[in-house]
């Protein structure tokens, strides 16, 4: 085994920002489609076997929420069988697993925020898979580190809520947006340095699940409104006149959304000894940066 990580999924929203974090400080082994396919169970151990990384990052996932309710196959080999695999050699080097999840693990019934402890009951395809991906981890070996998190956006990837609301901001003079799902958007970046934060205290104390979203909690209606008065402010040019509240009943999705997906993150804050950043602040700093490059 060598010093270096193994990140997996590294042209994702996370994974992007984590290659660009932690490139300068690690040795940095970067693999996603098509040089790497987790539907292939023994490619995808040789490629673990032939690095002998000391941590793997997992950041990628099958996310299309929708698509997965009629691809529940595909879902399910990419977020609960490669888990297992990585898992699995993972533990047989000795080395730490990152792994990254979802707040759709739950079922949104509750009222207050999700503890790591708090029962699991997804309502989707997506949220079984990616439970079922936890569940092997867990059962498998003992040094991981299972990371949930919820309503990311950022710059990179090729489509989020961010990018759609200000598409549809230039294109439309009325976007309906859902205002019955609650829960905390979170920058791709926040959680890219939140994973480098947690690697030099990687040991067996603090092996485990968490959470983390950026604070502060809205609803989806709440967001889009946010995101088009921050661009406005910086200048984007907006067709938009008209932003209206609806229900999850009035915008049906193949897939069922938790209407409360809001996560508890104080355990994580005890380890990294920080609070999360507020989520319109790190809105903010992501389409300055964003807009500055577009």
């Amino acid at each position: 085994m060598n010093d270096s990580i193994l990140l997996l999924g590294s042209n994702g929203q996370v994974g992007q920002e984590l290659q660009k974090i932690l490139t300068p400080q690690h040795k940095i082994i970067a693999y996603a489609r098509p040089e790497i396919d987790l539907t292939q169970p023994d490619s995808l151990r040789q490629i673990i076997r032939d690095i002998q990384p000391k941590i793997i990052i997992n950041a990628a996932a099958y996310t299309a929420v929708d698509k997965a309710e009629a691809e529940p196959e595909l879902a399910t080999a990419v977020n609960a069988t490669a888990p297992e695999i990585i898992a699995q050699e993972s533990e047989k080097l000795g080395a730490f697993l990152i792994h990254i999840s979802t707040d759709y693990v739950f079922d949104g019934q509750q009222s207050q925020p999700y503890k790591e402890t708090d029962a699991t009951n997804p309502l989707n395809t997506y949220g079984k898979t990616k439970l079922a991906g936890e569940i092997a981890i867990t059962q498998t070996t003992p040094h991981h580190i299972i990371l949930r998190t919820a309503w990311v956006y950022g710059s990179f990837g090729k489509s989020n809520f961010v990018k759609t609301m200000l598409r549809l901001g230039k294109e439309r003079p009325e976007i309906k947006v859902v205002t019955d799902q609650i829960g905390s958007p979170t920058w791709a970046r926040d959680i890219a340095e939140v994973i480098a934060q947690i690697i030099p205290q990687l040991t067996p104390e603090i092996t485990g699940t968490y959470h983390y979203t950026n604070s502060g909690v809205i609803s989806w209606y709440d967001f889009a409104v946010a995101i088009l008065e921050e661009a406005q402010q910086l200048g984007l040019p907006l067709t938009v006149q008209n932003i209206v509240p609806i229900t999850t009943a009035e915008y049906p999705t193949l897939a069922r959304r938790p209407a409360y997906a809001v996560l508890a993150c104080g355990k994580i804050s005890q380890v990294l000894g920080t609070h999360p950043a507020y989520w319109r602040h790190s809105l903010r700093l992501m389409l300055k940066e964003w807009l500055s490059k577009s």
